[in-house]
């Protein structure tokens, strides 16, 4: 198939993607769950739970575009400096659990889900990365600070300790860099079954997001059940059910910061 670069009005590929996932968005807004978190209706343990997803989901993100950096489609907007999050997560996971944190992880069955096909696409189509990278860096961008320091007031955090995922030090200017990010992103020269395909993977990203809160509030429902039949207060409290973590594992993106980020965009 002849490569072609689609010079129609309306094309740019930041804008097909907004208008592609415009439901997921809504589906995500129109929750209660949004409004919980704004409010500061969390607590440690479920922030706790949250960050485990997040570290596996970006786990898996960021090893694949480090491996596929030099592809012609994921180069544009590789910038690991500035936007990687793994780092950050791993000091964050360790001021919550200790020094043995790796062996604390725990994450629904849809978190894995969302691991498997990053890591797919790695290996088969990874110019489908970005419109995973795109998703979650902006929504982290546009909604992190925010929610920072949301998440810092609700659990007493001092500092950034704690809350690390949230903070961008290589970023200055949020809105600067994401003009650019789109930018970098619209240069990408696609055939249009290659732009259909990342647009049909956005959708892809969105969906797999709201699997891991639906699993993961299932999950949370059926230990706290089942601790509180056996009186064990502990793992009651570890694995608490709270609708406030649907909203932070919500849409794409992130994961507490999709809520309010994404739709930023």
């Amino acid at each position: 198939m002849e490569s072609m670069k689609s010079t129609a009005a309306g094309s740019d590929l930041s804008e097909q993607i907004k208008a592609a996932t415009k439901d997921s968005h809504v589906r995500a807004e129109n929750t209660q769950l949004m409004l919980n978190y704004q409010k500061g209706q969390i607590t440690q343990t479920q922030y706790k739970l949250l960050l485990c997803s997040l570290y596996e989901i970006y786990r898996a993100l960021e090893e694949e575009l480090d491996r596929n950096a030099s592809h012609p489609a994921v180069q544009p907007i590789y910038f690991p400096q500035e936007l990687a999050r793994l780092e950050s997560l791993e000091r964050d996971l360790e001021h919550f659990f200790g020094p043995h944190w790796r062996t604390r992880v725990t994450v629904p069955a849809a978190t894995h889900r969302y691991t498997q096909r990053l890591r797919e696409i790695g290996n088969n189509s990874p110019g489908l990365l970005v419109a995973h990278a795109y998703t979650r860096y902006l929504g982290d961008l546009s909604g992190g600070q925010v929610l920072g320091k949301i998440t810092q007031k609700s659990l007493g955090l001092s500092g950034n300790k704690g809350a690390q995922f949230f903070w961008f030090p290589g970023v200055t200017s949020p809105n600067r860099f994401k003009q650019m990010y789109r930018s970098r992103m619209n240069s990408i020269e696609l055939t249009e079954q290659q732009r259909q395909d990342l647009l049909d993977e956005a959708t892809t990203a969105f969906e797999l997001n709201i699997e891991v809160f639906d699993d993961l509030q299932k999950m949370l429902s059926i230990t706290g059940e089942a601790s509180s039949d056996k009186g064990n207060e502990a793992k009651s409290k570890r694995f608490s059910s709270s609708p406030v973590l649907q909203f932070a594992l919500g849409v794409g993106l992130t994961l507490a910061t999709v809520g309010m980020g994404v739709y930023a965009f």
